[in-house]
């Protein structure tokens, strides 16, 4: 009886850890609000020679799998976006929005794939944009 009371006891401490794990991420994945937008940001994009050599290195080390990163240095905040591999070249990546809002800045990049008969090569690529 006492071996039979102290697996029920298990399977239900089982069942409430799950229910708050599920529960925890709902709760992360409801907030996909991005907030109301208080203003766009200007920006540029950075052309590969100007890219901190230390970013470079975060980069390099990345771009294997599709990443999102800050970096910052004394003067300015570096906002890089890599899509990961990808078969060929000829890629390119489009920002379609940056904006402050009053928790964050907001930024919706999406990546154009080659041109219809361009030649885009037999080695992987690896797309990044840093602004």
């Amino acid at each position: 009886m006492k071996r039979l009371f102290h697996r029920k006891w298990l399977a239900l401490a089982g069942v409430a850890v799950l229910a708050v794990i599920i529960c925890a991420m709902g709760g992360c994945f409801a907030k996909g609000d991005k907030g109301d937008k208080v203003r766009d940001l200007d920006f540029t994009v950075v052309a590969e020679g100007d890219i901190p050599s230390e970013l470079q290195q975060i980069i390099a080390q990345k771009q294997q799998s599709p990443f999102k990163l800050t970096y910052s240095d004394d003067q300015n905040l570096y906002i890089a976006v890599g899509f990961g591999q990808q078969a060929g070249g000829g890629y390119s990546i489009a920002v379609n929005q940056l904006y402050l809002t009053e928790n964050s800045i907001v930024l919706d990049t999406e990546l154009l794939g080659p041109e219809k008969g361009e030649n885009t090569g037999s080695e992987n690529s690896y797309p990044v944009i840093v602004i």
